[in-house]
């Protein structure tokens, strides 16, 4: 009897208290790709050269207010054909805010010289959004028809 007895004794398994993490690894494997691809398109800025266009002036019924920044970062403001005259900032500000207040649908470009860094136009066209102005333009000479686009 204790022959048959000792057959039927199994030798029972221990639990093993293991998480297979190869799956995780492999997620986070693949995760780690699709960031790293991704990452270098996600860039907020872009260095570009603007092109030189033949486009055709927009029609316009009132004269445009006009801000213009000279080489050196200096503004000089003309509204309504008036002649140019230098300004300083808060003072631009202070007189584009007012004008536009009183003329809502008038237009405000901001002219560059070309040989101004770009930044220095856009903190011609920030100072405008701070007086107000809800649209600004920006203002370019047009194009020589003879040489082509760049």
């Amino acid at each position: 009897m204790s022959a048959s007895f000792s057959g039927r004794h199994r030798k029972r398994r221990k639990l093993k208290a293991e998480i297979n993490v190869v799956p995780y690894i492999d997620v986070m494997l693949v995760l780690l790709i699709i960031f790293m691809v991704t990452a270098p398109l996600l860039n907020l800025g872009v260095d570009i050269e603007l092109p030189q266009s033949n486009a055709k002036p927009i029609e316009q019924q009132k004269d445009p207010v006009i801000v213009e920044v000279t080489e050196d970062g200096r503004y000089f403001l003309t509204l309504q054909g008036a002649p140019p005259e230098e300004i300083d900032e808060q003072a631009l500000m202070a007189k584009v805010g007012a004008f536009v207040r009183q003329n809502p649908n008038v237009p405000v470009l901001v002219a560059g010289d070309r040989r101004v860094e770009y930044g220095t136009i856009y903190h011609g066209m920030v100072l405008m959004q701070q007086a107000g102005v809800a649209k600004v333009g920006l203002m370019s000479a047009p194009g020589d028809a003879s040489k082509p686009a760049r």
